[in-house]
């Protein structure tokens, strides 16, 4: 069985845990215990890595090789044949995941953290803060805060380019979903973790398209 170790409001882990849901496969999910202890994905990496996600697969040990790698989503889509990596659509869907993991996440993962204390431990919110202070300077979450609405303006604006894809096609890229969806989707799950951020309201075809992104049907039957 397929095992996802993660943290469950990490863009990148809600993208992984989509597509595993969309396959249909039995698969399990380890949440580690706080933003400081990477101690289990280090071990399992053989000291190779300490981002999230990864995932195991019996003796098989999957993570992200370079900023721009997609071998999580690539070795799921392989094993379990989901199609989500059509050739055809190879150099398309490089530049999109590029840039729903910079621009998009970029504004979205603020929108999330604003609400930190509740998805956080009380015994481990000084290690989160100390983490994002330390990448993005003191004070960064209270900013981000008090610019809660002018951040919901710069995702909306990100976010555009995709309402005027999805005037023409159900997904991004045409009749059935890519990779470059569960990416979306993935990176707006962690804008909506929390339930206090909601999609623009002005977005009609991205609010329909994330309907239909919950609403996927598994492709396999479920099996162990």
């Amino acid at each position: 069985m397929i095992e996802l170790i993660q943290f469950p409001y990490s863009p990148y882990c809600i993208v992984q845990s989509r597509i595993l849901e969309y396959s249909g496969v039995r698969f399990k999910t380890t949440d580690l215990p706080n933003v400081s202890d990477r101690s289990l994905i280090w071990k399992l990496t053989k000291e190779q890595y300490y981002g999230v996600p990864i995932i195991k697969d019996g003796p098989t040990v999957v993570f992200e090789t370079s900023e721009n790698s997609q071998d999580i989503a690539r070795y799921i889509n392989k094993k379990l044949r989901l199609g989500l990596f059509p050739a055809e659509l190879d150099g398309v869907q490089s530049i999109l995941w590029r840039y729903i993991e910079n621009d998009i996440e970029g504004v979205g993962f603020k929108l999330n953290d604003i609400y930190f204390k509740e998805f956080v431990k009380p015994a481990h919110q000084v290690a989160f803060i100390r983490h994002k202070e330390r990448k993005f300077g003191r004070g960064c979450i209270d900013q981000w805060r008090t610019n809660r609405t002018g951040l919901l303006r710069q995702l909306e604006e990100t976010l555009r380019p995709f309402e005027e894809m999805l005037v023409h096609s159900p997904f991004l890229l045409g009749g059935q979903p890519c990779f470059v969806d569960f990416n979306l989707y993935g990176i707006l799950g962690n804008v909506l973790y929390t339930g206090h951020n909601k999609l623009p309201a002005a977005l009609r075809q991205i609010r329909q398209w994330h309907r239909r992104m919950t609403a996927l049907k598994p492709v396999h039957q479920k099996h162990a």
